[in-house]
């Protein structure tokens, strides 16, 4: 059972986390034990882990904060193992080096940092970059599966059914330009000489009609002419 002090040092620490976020960290205490916190933490741009969610959970003593808590991750990652803990110096697997200054924000901000190192450690795994950002694509589908995630963090199950549509969205459309692409015919080479040589002889054709010039007209034009010049001589 938590003690007193414990519980109003985390029930502040999540007012503050409420109030002033911090950046790709999202952490929530357990609806039915504080003591239990579940964290989701974004992968930076320009890594490995970019467009990853992962999500895992921090389980404090109830001495905290004097003495440190313990770490783990549940979202496959390719930095570290899933379901054990991770060695840190902000963990229970250093408790020498623990401040009761650090806080949730403080812990998570340092897991993020160190999951972007590749220092090995007790609960860390090697694995390609490759592999690390196939995990990222899959992280969000793969926590959407987790009732208590689900639970815990609706945004983000928001998030996934918005690329969901998404996707399924750009599908319909690349299948219909695909429909409309084969009634048509694709655009080839020969197709387009096609079209040029049709184009060019219509061109001449109106052409050769600009040219034309009724010759009926021209005989109408000639003694209109004729008339006119001969005017001044009829005058008496």
């Amino acid at each position: 059972m938590a003690e007193r002090a414990c519980v109003k040092r985390l029930q502040k620490e999540y007012r503050a986390l409420c109030k002033e976020p911090v950046s790709n960290v999202v952490a929530r205490p357990s609806p039915n034990d504080i003591l239990e916190w579940h964290y989701v933490l974004e992968g930076s741009e320009g890594t490995p882990f970019a467009g990853g969610y992962y999500y895992g959970k921090i389980k404090f003593p109830p001495e905290y904060p004097y003495k440190p808590p313990g770490i783990s991750m549940v979202t496959p990652n390719g930095r570290f193992a899933t379901q054990k803990k991770i060695c840190l110096s902000m963990s229970d697997f250093h408790p020498e080096t623990w401040n009761p200054m650090w806080s949730v924000s403080s812990i998570l901000t340092g897991l993020l940092s160190f999951m972007m190192d590749n220092s090995p450690t007790t609960g860390s795994v090697s694995t390609t970059v490759e592999e690390k950002k196939r995990l990222a694509k899959a992280s969000l589908a793969h926590n959407c599966k987790n009732p208590l995630f689900r639970k815990l963090f609706p945004e983000y199950v928001e998030k996934y059914n918005q690329q969901q549509q998404n996707g399924e969205q750009f599908v319909s459309e690349q299948t219909l330009l695909r429909r409309e692409t084969s009634k048509s015919g694709p655009l080839t080479t020969k197709n387009v000489e096609g079209k040029d040589r049709e184009e060019t002889a219509n061109d001449a054709r109106n052409r050769r009609r600009t040219k034309k010039f009724p010759f009926w007209l021209l005989l109408l034009l000639a003694s209109v002419f004729g008339i006119v010049m001969a005017l001044p001589l009829l005058q008496p």
